[in-house]
């Protein structure tokens, strides 16, 4: 399954590049001035130049390569939970599969967020959806929780020494 994650994250990482790169140099240009920030409402209240919309591939580029840098080394990661030489290697694979989530989780929101805002952009009235953010918060979380819940069974499952 991680491997399938990390391929989502990385289709979308170029897929983020592609609507960025075709919405500043396309043909079909942004206005001068496009909306830059949105309150929770979804309804724009800052402006910028389009070549504000480069944050979301630098960000989505950075969040991904610390992401994949860190789990290199899950022998150094905190875990909730008592870590045993019984244990470890399952921990170790729930952690590994929690960053896989999250990457790919948070990746996404970055494209799905400029799709959005170059659409809103192009909109006569700008505006996001104010689902945005709730959605990304509870995917984000329920992630956390769902392997954090199962690093205590499998702490739990594991006979002690």
């Amino acid at each position: 399954m991680r491997r399938v994650l990390e391929i989502v994250s990385q289709g979308s990482l170029v897929l983020l590049v592609f609507v960025t790169v075709r919405a500043l140099y396309g043909p079909a240009r942004l206005p001068d001035r496009i909306p830059t920030h949105f309150n929770a409402a979804g309804q724009a209240d800052g402006w910028g130049p389009p070549m504000m919309l480069l944050i979301f591939p630098v960000f989505a580029m950075v969040i991904y390569l610390l992401m994949s840098r860190v789990s290199r080394f899950p022998a150094a990661f905190n875990f909730p939970v008592r870590v045993t030489p019984l244990n470890r290697q399952r921990l170790e694979e729930l952690a590994l599969s929690m960053i896989a989530w999250l990457k790919a989780e948070v990746v996404v929101f970055f494209t799905w967020l400029a799709w959005s805002a170059i659409g809103a952009a192009r909109s006569p009235e700008p505006h996001l959806s104010p689902a945005l953010m709730p959605m990304l918060l509870v995917a984000v979380f329920s992630t956390c929780i769902v392997h954090i819940v199962a690093m205590f069974r499998a702490a739990r499952m594991t006979p002690q020494r």
